[in-house]
């Protein structure tokens, strides 16, 4: 386990009292892949981060994996989906049939939005760059996008890894499914997107030692995940492990210390992040 030092979070709300907010339905992917040649020390493992644009109303400047809220363009569409059903997501994510689909369509949207990798079978279409962009301007929707191509989306590509909600004090909240999926064979992901100034692939233990020096800031939840995913040597290991993740909500407790607020990991009083006018 790596313990934390207490490090500046801005850009995540305020933390004064306010009427309650009703967490969004959102969607996160953890985009793996295996390094082949990783230098000496370091496990073949690697994860795709972006860091947030400064200024954005959750998250400024951040370093974050690829995902978003759930939108009206997200329900289910039978026509365009392979794999597991939606009424399966119902019963491993633990919510209704109707959020699952939507759950499932927004972390394979987001996905192919931020950083051009499309879980869809059978074969990308050519003019991808083009779909994406109708996608991001909310020209068409997922559904029209694979339909349109004769596509399906493959929900078999993902598989369930964790659910966090961003606790009360915060004045944008979030109920975030985060998903694993391993980098499609012949895809690359990019940094072709609005909400981020750069984007790579990261191995998990170094992203973590350059939170612990300042270089980078995470959120409370991506520390946590990365530091989850650095147990494994690989990809394989990681998608093995999804089948026995418990998916009960995570919520971040808010507290005063020396009058500022800090975040605290349930389960790890030990991991304490400052949370500079903001919650988590």
């Amino acid at each position: 386990m790596i313990h934390s030092p207490i490090l500046p979070v801005p850009g995540l709300g305020s933390v004064v009292p306010s009427p309650l907010v009703v967490p969004r339905p959102a969607a996160t992917v953890l985009l793996v892949r295996d390094h082949p040649h990783p230098p000496s020390g370091r496990a073949p493992l690697q994860v795709f981060l972006q860091r947030r644009v400064a200024g954005m109303a959750f998250a400024s400047g951040m370093t974050v994996f690829p995902g978003g809220g759930v939108d009206a363009g997200d329900r289910f569409e039978a026509a365009s989906w392979a794999g597991p059903s939606p009424e399966w997501w119902s019963e491993r994510l633990g919510c209704d049939t109707e959020l699952a689909g939507a759950l499932v369509n927004a972390a394979v949207r987001e996905t192919f939005e931020e950083c051009g990798v499309l879980l869809a079978g059978p074969s990308l279409p050519p003019e991808l760059d083009r779909h994406r962009a109708d996608l991001v301007a909310r020209r068409s929707n997922l559904g029209q996008v694979l339909g349109g191509n004769g596509l399906v989306l493959r929900s078999d590509l993902l598989r369930a890894w964790a659910r966090w909600i961003t606790p009360p004090p915060s004045p944008k909240r979030y109920d975030t499914y985060f998903f694993v999926a391993l980098l499609p064979e012949g895809q690359e992901a990019d940094a072709h997107t609005t909400e981020a100034v750069e984007a790579s692939w990261w191995f998990p233990a170094e992203a973590l030692e350059q939170w612990w020096s300042g270089d980078v800031q995470l959120m409370p939840p991506t520390i946590r995940t990365l530091q989850e995913i650095a147990e494994h040597p690989d990809s394989a290991s990681v998608l093995a492990a999804t089948a026995d993740r418990d998916l009960a909500p995570i919520i971040p407790q808010v507290r005063r210390e020396g009058g500022r607020p800090v975040a605290v990991l349930p389960g790890d009083p030990d991991i304490e992040i400052a949370l500079p006018g903001g919650g988590a």
